[in-house]
């Protein structure tokens, strides 16, 4: 019987060697890194501990035993939390993906709905469809976004919708978080025709697949750039790792030599690849 661990929501489960290979698979990882990674663990495992435990241990050995940019693709759900404690950056985020995807977007726009004015977080325009979307950033895996924030954000959109002739409309909105939803916010979007994105949400196009599908990682996942160097690119709206790929330049104004500047690169193109 597998020791139990403690799960991001506080939840206990039992410990499932193969959702651990799984995840090490996706990452790209040599089969035989990914077993000798599970094995170790598992050798190492005890009750009570917790999901983000496994996790730091087996990127840590993922980092020795890997090239670097293996072990950011592994990081991406992380990094994606990274992209905090603000909500902006997510915002910016979410924008490269519908971008990547065909979509014009605008971040922050104000809009008129038929009772009322909106700001709209993100907004997507592609032939004669313009989405509207509201993003709900955590900071936590813990927290799920529930029932009262697709309520809210049905309504807001369906006012938006109703808005005068004279006024920008929406075809539609969508709820995008890079949490999980609960059961009955699922169930009321189903119900209510709402779209809804989460982590793993839907089957066929939750936020993991389609930034993977896309090559749009974000910078927080790159493991040859220190933290405060995150930060400063984050300021700059620099949110995507392809943009230094583009354009290695940048990183001279952040004072990072010819020597790493080809590291963090090498990095780049292994995870974007």
């Amino acid at each position: 019987m597998h020791p139990k661990v403690i799960k991001a929501d506080g939840e206990e489960e039992p410990f499932d060697p193969s959702k651990l290979e799984l995840s090490l698979r996706r990452s790209g990882a040599a089969p035989e890194v990914c077993r000798y990674i599970v094995n170790h663990i598992r050798g190492e495992l005890e009750d009570g501990m917790t999901t983000s435990e496994i996790y730091q241990h087996a990127f840590n050995l993922l980092k020795r035993e890997e090239k670097s940019g293996i072990a950011a693709r592994y990081s991406i759900k992380r990094a994606v939390f990274d992209l905090g404690p603000s909500g902006f950056p997510f915002e910016r985020f979410v924008s490269e993906i519908l971008r990547s995807e065909g979509w014009k977007t605008k971040t922050g726009v104000a809009m008129n709905g038929k009772c009322a004015p909106h700001e709209v977080d993100v907004l997507a325009e592609k032939g004669k469809e313009r989405v509207g979307i509201e993003v709900k950033f955590h900071n936590s895996q813990g927290i799920r976004t529930d029932v009262k924030d697709a309520l809210y954000v049905h309504a807001r959109f369906e006012d938006l919708k109703a808005a005068r002739e004279q006024s920008p409309k929406v075809t539609d909105g969508c709820l995008v978080t890079n949490t999980r939803f609960t059961i009955n916010a699922v169930r009321y979007g189903m119900c209510s025709g709402l779209t809804m994105v989460s982590w793993d949400y839907p089957r066929n196009g939750g936020l993991h697949e389609r930034i993977e599908k896309a090559r749009v990682h974000p910078i927080t996942a790159l493991t040859t750039v220190s933290d405060s160097e995150k930060r400063r690119l984050l300021d700059k709206n620099i949110v995507l790792c392809r943009k230094i790929m583009e354009n290695p330049s940048i990183l001279a104004e952040f004072g990072i030599n010819k020597e790493r500047t080809e590291e963090i690169v090498a990095e780049t193109r292994e995870l974007c690849k």
